[in-house]
């Protein structure tokens, strides 16, 4: 796996956006998507891995009560991957991840926590593209057929109807990435996507360092972070934008105005 550490805000933007231009159409456009953290030395493990135990066991559980208890307008429609989507969303444990396809927005997720404003951040960026032909034949047919680049919840509600056959469409676990309804401005303005892998116990890292070639981790010194922090400020990158509402506001103004330590 490739990992690059930068030393200044320039060399930052030429590695983000690496590997971006498309010359079958003349534009710019990065394949990879993007997730932040604030410490380079967090893995890329499920909120479903961190509940411990038996979580693997717990995943059908968790998401029948949660199809049970919300209210179904919550949904567009019935299926496993809009609820798997929407419970990901308002915080239920899952085997999801989530990414971005905007490296601004990693970046903000990457500096926003003063706690951890002295330790170094990483990005994590896959190459969606790379990982999908990877993936089994009917899932690959559908893509196709779409002209698509990442899934729908409708492509994959018409794939695969259940996460057990999602784990039996291949012996060798597979990781896809797909794009949620847009449930509110928060998923719109973060340019939000996620991924899911087929083996609930299997961490992305883990994976990725199976397939070498279609990953790159970014790290962000600590020293760092605060011009690219004031940066993002100054170009609106900020809670205010991904956090629509009083939440956003109020998270922005307290790490607008805390005191450089």
């Amino acid at each position: 796996m490739e990992t690059f550490t930068v030393s200044s805000w320039s060399e930052l933007q030429e590695i983000l956006f690496a590997d971006s231009w498309v010359p079958e159409i003349g534009r710019y456009r990065s394949r990879y998507a993007f997730r932040g953290l604030s410490d380079a030395d967090y893995g890329l493990e499920t909120t479903l891995m961190r509940l411990g135990g038996g979580y693997a066991q717990l995943e059908r559980h968790l998401l029948r009560n949660f199809r049970k208890y919300a209210h179904r307008r919550v949904v567009e429609r019935d299926s496993v991957w809009h609820w798997l989507a929407v419970a990901q969303h308002y915080g239920l444990p899952t085997r999801l991840l989530d990414w971005t396809y905007s490296p601004f927005v990693a970046l903000h997720f990457a500096t926003a926590h003063v706690d951890k404003i002295d330790r170094d951040g990483v990005i994590w960026a896959v190459n969606y593209l790379a990982t999908h032909r990877m993936a089994p034949e009917r899932l690959l047919s559908r893509l196709e057929l779409e002209g698509a680049n990442v899934f729908t919840v409708e492509m994959l509600s018409e794939t695969v109807k259940s996460l057990t056959e999602l784990d039996q469409l291949s012996d060798l676990p597979f990781t896809l990435f797909f794009e949620p309804p847009s449930i509110d401005d928060r998923i719109v303005n973060q340019f939000a996507f996620f991924s899911v892998s087929s083996d609930p116990m299997l961490a992305m890292d883990r994976w990725l360092l199976d397939h070498p070639g279609i990953c790159r981790r970014i790290v962000i010194p600590a020293e760092l972070k605060w011009e690219i922090r004031d940066k993002l400020d100054q170009s609106n990158v900020t809670e205010r934008v991904f956090f629509p509402g009083l939440e956003g506001l109020t998270a922005w103004l307290k790490r607008h105005y805390s005191p450089r330590c």
